[in-house]
């Protein structure tokens, strides 16, 4: 596991939140399945919860406004030093910004933009928080992928915003390439699977670690989630797909708790 009390490296992968339109009910799936612990951050946060594990914040969920065009989502933030100028290179690159750059009271500072395919991912600023503080434990964020159909797109959009060195993996049965930041792989770049759906659109996948994938999905159903991809094995893991009871999608993968580092 990593325990980190400084900001992230330019474009690693630093936070995720969930926006639904039922937090309570989200309260009650993840507190099930993670074990984790909320706080809410109170009427000036729009009662934005901060989700920890042992007294360490892994995550967020929000409330979306009645009404709202937006769908439930989990959403992947990447680090940045300056929210703006890294705002200003996704339209460079052929991007779009869905929300302009914004302080977050003193907490930091934070826009959401969307790639040329239309992969959607925020862009934190850290101010008094820096994301996670607890990574690579159960419970707790283990990785990040944006699944596209545009793949060379894809990479070359990453790169030119991020600085990323990207990484092609020789692999026969899935096109892959990992974001590299300094010597450290933070996230990856994939072409979605042959056969995917149409109504399936780009988008940045979330995998939170456990200790057991079967048990954990066959969890996620009695709470009222859903199973997309039952649990294989991989080189990296035991992996499942599934979504929560408000139909929000996310990955599963093994991890075994280690003692801390720090970063």
């Amino acid at each position: 596991m990593v325990v980190r009390d400084t900001p992230y490296p330019e474009g690693t992968p630093c936070w995720v939140d969930l926006m639904v339109p039922d937090p309570r009910m989200a309260m009650d799936f993840y507190g099930a399945l993670f074990g984790w612990d909320f706080a809410d951050q109170g009427d000036e946060a729009g009662n934005y919860l901060m989700c920890s594990v042992d007294g360490r914040v892994v995550a967020g969920i929000g409330g979306t406004a009645p009404g709202s065009p937006a769908p439930p989502v989990w959403t992947t933030y990447l680090a940045t030093a300056d929210v703006d100028a890294t705002a200003s290179r996704v339209v460079e690159a052929g991007g779009r910004l869905m929300a302009e750059p914004m302080d977050v009271m003193t907490e930091g500072r934070m826009a959401i933009a969307a790639d040329p395919a239309g992969a959607v991912f925020g862009l934190w600023q850290a101010g008094n928080t820096i994301g996670a503080q607890l990574t690579g434990a159960p419970s707790a964020l283990i990785w990040n992928e944006c699944m596209t159909r545009d793949f060379e797109q894809a990479k070359e959009f990453y790169r030119r915003v991020f600085g990323y060195t990207v990484q092609d993996l020789d692999e026969e049965d899935f096109t892959y390439a990992t974001l590299v930041v300094g010597d450290r792989i933070v996230g990856g770049v994939g072409l979605l699977p042959e056969g995917t759906p149409e109504d399936v659109p780009p988008h940045w996948m979330s995998y939170f670690g456990v200790s057991d994938p079967d048990a954990t999905v066959n969890r996620v159903a009695e709470l009222g989630g859903t199973v997309t991809s039952p649990p294989t094995d991989s080189p990296y893991g035991r992996m499942a797909a599934v979504a929560d009871n408000q139909g929000v999608a996310f990955s599963v993968i093994t991890v075994v708790a280690e003692p801390d580092s720090e970063q």
